[in-house]
């Protein structure tokens, strides 16, 4: 059953011959045909995030046609992007990832027109730039960013496609506040901090983003083409382990805070995401943070130190930390009497955030001794300390 196109008032641009060539296996098709096809030419989209997911839209929708595509990250490639990430290549390592997104974009397609927004995208410019488009395509991978786009889309009465990847799983829905349910009537408050990690903590196989980022691409096209039945109000689940599909039916909340009968929230500016998320702490004591180096300095001058690793065993499989306890973030808190106050206690992870929680909880907790935060964690560590070990 076909459904109207999100562009089905708008003029139409002409197809020369060569694109008439170029989009034929398009074109044969009755559910897209010449006026689909126009319609992608016409169509406007962001793809927010070049990574796993945004990699596999910007290759499909370009070569599929669609007309003009933005591309929104502030990031630069490193050599782990590469395992999933297949539009940038070995040699684009160390370059903004937006430039060499764009520049795999036009080689497959010189007649997309590629508008690169190399800036993080914040609640103070996200309406902005989102308002230039027609739909929006969600590859990002952290709760502030992934709100933020939902209630700004639906300020702006613009489709969201979702996705989201996490070691084997993925998910995929559109969000269309005229139409059906908003990303917050699925979700409507955030996992607590270091519930989830992150690809980077947690590992995601390669493949995964491909795949996911491949169904979003194909409800991008629909909504434009006006082809199919679309996503919205609907959950792709796939578990690629077992290679196993499920869907779930989605309502709209009626007490949804954006989309809802009676909405709080009209305004981005009004909303800190990073607290929302509970990225932000109304802490009076700051988080104290050591040094890589200073760190070494203590160990080699004999100095007792407490160190806790709490990162996942595979992770400490890959870079043992040095004279580290093991304690997972989750026991850290009821373990708390394993320590000696008298003794500074540093925390330790990858990247040195999922620390800063360990802290937070151990304050909560009632610990009093001092909390040493291992800056920039096991990959400072590795950079400033001891670079035989291995970066992951």
């Amino acid at each position: 059953m076909n459904r109207d196109s999100i562009l089905k008032d708008r003029e139409l641009p002409k197809l020369t011959n060569e694109e008439i060539s170029r989009y034929s296996r398009h074109i044969l098709l009755p559910d897209v045909g010449v006026k689909g096809q126009k319609r992608l030419k016409s169509a406007r989209v962001l793809i927010i995030g070049t990574g796993g997911l945004g990699a596999p839209l910007g290759l499909y929708l370009s070569a599929g046609g669609v007309g003009t595509i933005g591309l929104v990250d502030f990031d630069f490639v490193e050599e782990s992007n590469l395992q999933r990430q297949v539009i940038h290549l070995n040699r684009d390592i160390g370059r903004p990832k937006v430039a060499s997104a764009e520049e795999r974009i036009k080689g497959i397609n010189p007649a997309v027109k590629v508008i690169t927004h190399n800036i993080r995208l914040t609640r103070e410019n996200a309406k902005n730039i989102i308002e230039d488009y027609d739909v929006v395509a969600d590859g990002t991978d952290n709760f502030q960013t992934r709100y933020m786009v939902n209630d700004a889309c639906v300020l702006l009465g613009k489709p969201l496609v979702y996705g989201s990847i996490f070691q084997f799983e993925g998910q995929a829905s559109v969000f269309y506040a005229k139409e059906g349910p908003c990303y917050r009537c699925l979700y409507p408050n955030p996992p607590p901090p270091g519930l989830v990690p992150s690809c980077g903590e947690s590992g995601v196989v390669g493949v995964l983003p491909g795949i996911v980022g491949c169904i979003q691409a194909n409800e991008v096209i629909k909504l434009i083409t006006g082809s199919g039945e679309s996503l919205i109000g609907r959950i792709l689940l796939l578990d690629a382990l077992r290679m196993k599909f499920r869907e779930l039916k989605l309502d709209k909340e009626p007490a949804c805070p954006v989309c809802g009968a009676n909405p709080s929230i009209h305004e981005l500016e009004d909303l800190d995401y990073e607290q929302f998320c509970g990225f932000k702490k109304n802490d009076a004591e700051p988080i104290e943070n050591i040094s890589p180096k200073e760190l070494k300095a203590r160990l080699d001058a004999g100095e007792p130190m407490q160190i806790i690793d709490i990162r996942e065993p595979h992770e400490q499989t890959l870079a043992a930390f040095p004279q580290a306890k093991t304690i997972p973030l989750g026991q850290i808190a009821r373990r708390r009497d394993e320590f000696d106050p008298k003794i500074d206690l540093v925390l330790v992870c990858k990247i040195g955030q999922r620390s800063v929680f360990a802290i937070q909880a151990l304050r909560e907790a009632g610990y009093p001794g001092r909390l040493l935060n291992l800056q920039d964690g096991v990959n400072g560590w590795i950079r400033e300390v001891d670079p035989s070990l291995p970066a992951y």
